[in-house]
């Protein structure tokens, strides 16, 4: 899948997605990541759905978001 967002200066923008691969900007990531809306995008050490825990999800209420993505496989289980 691909984005073709408007331009927005100095907001973090998925600009691309695939299995495995995420693009905020012109940047791709391979591992977990948090990105708020602005700022630094961050690593996230959640590598899987069964690695979450509370502290994971502290992190992600740290940022305030409005809406929160998670994507943890590129096709749904059985």
């Amino acid at each position: 899948m691909k984005f073709q967002p408007d331009s927005a200066a100095g907001v973090n923008l998925v600009t691309r997605h695939e299995p495995g691969r995420l693009w905020v900007g012109a940047t791709r990531y391979t591992h977990s990541v948090l990105v708020p809306w602005e700022g630094e995008v961050l690593p996230w050490p959640a590598a899987t759905p069964e690695a979450l825990t509370e502290t994971h999800f502290e992190q992600i209420a740290a940022l305030r978001p409005d809406v929160v993505l998670i994507a943890s496989s590129s096709r749904a289980s059985d």
